[in-house]
């Protein structure tokens, strides 16, 4: 499925000489999605300027986009691998079930909501609630990896699946916002480094590992660095703070009676 988010580009012609080129700059989200649904398996989007949901549903596809595609890309994905060279907004990966999504810049606020199966892949950094309600049901695990920092409210009320967030690049500060975690009652989440003077609910666990000691981080960072070209080596040589839930009742601060 990383396969196709490998090609090279210095030979433009030896590339995509087969792959439907379709701009987009004058065209409405619904217009947009059924050129992409027409173009066959592959397709290239030019001139993205912030269409939303762009592919939603889409499965069997393998889609670039240039420029900057708006709220709820990829929603309720299913399956296909979509690869940004830019920004994206809001909503990246709503509620998505199967399917990569690659960002080569940065995301704004609520991607993965609800996300219950597939991937994320962020060069960049994400905004607020990355993460929330994520979920996983037996094979279907997703991950979203952020390769910046992230705003407030990382990981609200997530109820499975794994969140990495590897703190590169020239962002300053914690490696996430304030109130991480929030309501958080199943999955893992990843923060590289030893995150001291990040506050964290009581409802969860924090402990740290060397990065080349757990296998399934290994395993997620070594597919991000494939994607974006970068060193998995030096990244998982570091130390990761892991949080996991630690209550059979994680809303149990949230109420007067207990």
């Amino acid at each position: 499925m990383l396969d196709f988010l490998q090609k090279k580009e210095e030979k433009c012609t030896e590339v995509w000489y087969n792959i439907m080129e379709i701009d987009v700059k004058e065209l409405g989200f619904a217009e947009v999605n059924r050129k992409i649904r027409e173009a066959g398996s592959e397709c290239r989007v030019k001139g993205c300027i912030g269409q939303r949901f762009i592919a939603a549903g889409m499965n069997g596809k393998s889609i670039v986009i240039e420029g900057i595609p708006g709220n709820a890309l990829g929603a309720y994905l299913d399956g296909a691998v979509i690869d940004v060279h830019g920004n994206a907004q809001d909503a990246v990966g709503d509620t998505m079930n199967d399917g990569v999504i690659t960002v080569r810049g940065n995301i704004g606020d609520a991607a993965g909501y609800a996300m219950r199966g597939g991937k994320i892949y962020v060069r960049g950094n994400a905004g607020y609630r990355a993460g929330i309600h994520m979920k996983a049901y037996k094979e279907k695990v997703p991950v979203i990896v952020i390769g910046g920092h992230t705003g407030s409210f990382l990981g609200e009320y997530q109820a499975g699946g794994i969140i990495a967030v590897l703190g590169l690049g020239d962002g300053d500060g914690p490696i996430v916002g304030n109130f991480p975690c929030t309501g958080m009652h199943g999955g893992k989440m990843y923060l590289r480094g030893e995150c001291k003077g990040i506050e964290f609910p009581k409802q969860v666990k924090t402990e740290t590992v060397c990065g080349k000691d757990d296998e399934k981080l290994c395993e997620i960072i070594s597919d991000y660095c494939k994607v974006f070209e970068t060193d998995a080596e030096e990244i998982l040589s570091s130390v990761f703070t892991v949080v996991t839930p630690d209550s059979k009742n994680p809303f149990k601060q949230m109420y007067v009676a207990n």
